[in-house]
């Protein structure tokens, strides 16, 4: 197992940085805030009654956040659209919002076309390819970044961009002060997790060394929840592991009654719960249960307390700690976090075929 206190050696296996897309996350978000508040958009799409966000992967954890962030605050539904087309209830009062990073998937075009023979009002954000050019061509708004990297590290962008969006079309509030303590809350947090930090003083590569050898289960509840995803979704593509997330308070409906089997699965699993002194009393009281439970089954884990008081930065902050142990955690597996073979692979065949999914 790698000696994770001898950063000098990452280079090796990371030798496009993805170290340093991490650690860029705060910057990106300021940056991302800043740029999106430029972005012109028609009176008429403040008309609408839903909101649907188009995206696979890493283009689509944004929207994922969005979605949780605002649940309790935004009088319109968001839906995150991860497939082909567009729901049925796409009209001319929908605000489709299609996010690729490459500009390429093959998935948000398709939605994207169907979204604009439905007539609805859209808007792109990608770094260029087909979805660029096809915005252009209709004379829609286009949120055109430039910032090379994976898809996965762009969050800040991704996420920064859309929540700007919905702001500046009058469906919620002012963010602006929960941006700058959510960019504030990451670099302080990053300074006792970055690399140079020794592992006995640092939660992330602690919680990665607990990890190693095992699978990872991600716990969140509420506007944690699809951090959790974020986090299973790092590991997956930085680490190359397998990996799960699961959701209070539903789990305590039907996931907790699997623990007891197998019987050997207290040595493969290490369980993550993501909490929030913001989280429903009762869903804080499911944790301490779920806790209970699995410390009676012999199944190990550990809880990481969001750090903020916005919920914008405590999703922020957790998504951040989570992209450090992922990180770490392709660092012990000597593997490089940027690669993404098997993706790549999938791709290639699909490129083979001569169906028009578009």
């Amino acid at each position: 197992m790698l000696d994770l206190d001898a950063y000098q050696n990452f280079s090796a296996f990371d030798p496009q940085g993805m170290l340093n897309h991490i650690a860029g996350l705060p910057q990106q978000c300021a940056e991302a805030w800043k740029e999106i508040q430029g972005l012109a958009l028609p009176d008429s799409y403040q008309q609408v009654d839903q909101v649907v966000i188009l995206g696979m992967g890493g283009s689509a954890i944004g929207g994922d956040l969005l979605r949780c962030l605002l649940l309790e605050e935004c009088s319109l539904p968001i839906i995150v659209h991860r497939d082909y087309g567009v729901p049925a209830f796409v009209d001319q009062r929908t605000l489709v919002i299609a996010c690729s990073y490459s500009g390429n998937t093959e998935e948000t075009l398709s939605g994207f076309e169907e979204a604009l023979r439905r007539g609805a009002k859209l808007l792109s954000i990608a770094t260029g390819g087909e979805l660029a050019q096809r915005t252009r061509a209709h004379g829609l708004p286009l949120y055109l970044y430039h910032y090379k990297t994976q898809p996965r590290a762009a969050l800040g962008y991704a996420f920064m961009s859309l929540l700007g969006i919905v702001q500046r079309l009058g469906l919620v509030s002012d963010k602006s002060a929960d941006v700058a303590e959510a960019i504030t809350v990451m670099r302080q947090w990053q300074e006792e997790i970055r690399e140079t930090v020794p592992a006995p003083e640092n939660a992330a590569k602690s919680l990665a060394q607990k990890l190693y050898g095992r699978m990872p289960v991600v716990y969140g509840a509420e506007h944690l929840s699809e951090v959790a995803r974020r986090w299973k979704g790092q590991f997956n593509e930085n680490a190359k592991t397998w990996a799960f997330f699961d959701v209070l308070p539903e789990l305590c409906h039907n996931s907790v009654v699997g623990y007891p089997a197998p019987s050997d699965l207290p040595q493969h699993v290490h369980v993550v719960m993501l909490v929030s002194s913001l989280n429903h009393p009762r869903v804080q009281m499911r944790f301490e249960i779920v806790r209970d439970l699995l410390h009676r089954d012999g199944l190990s884990f550990d809880i990481i307390e969001a750090r903020g008081r916005s919920k914008l930065a405590q999703m922020l902050s957790a998504v951040h700690f989570g992209d450090y142990v992922a990180f770490y955690l392709a660092m012990l597996y000597q593997v490089d976090p940027w690669s993404i073979g098997n993706i790549n692979f999938v791709k290639k065949r699909l490129s083979e075929t001569q169906a028009d999914c578009q």
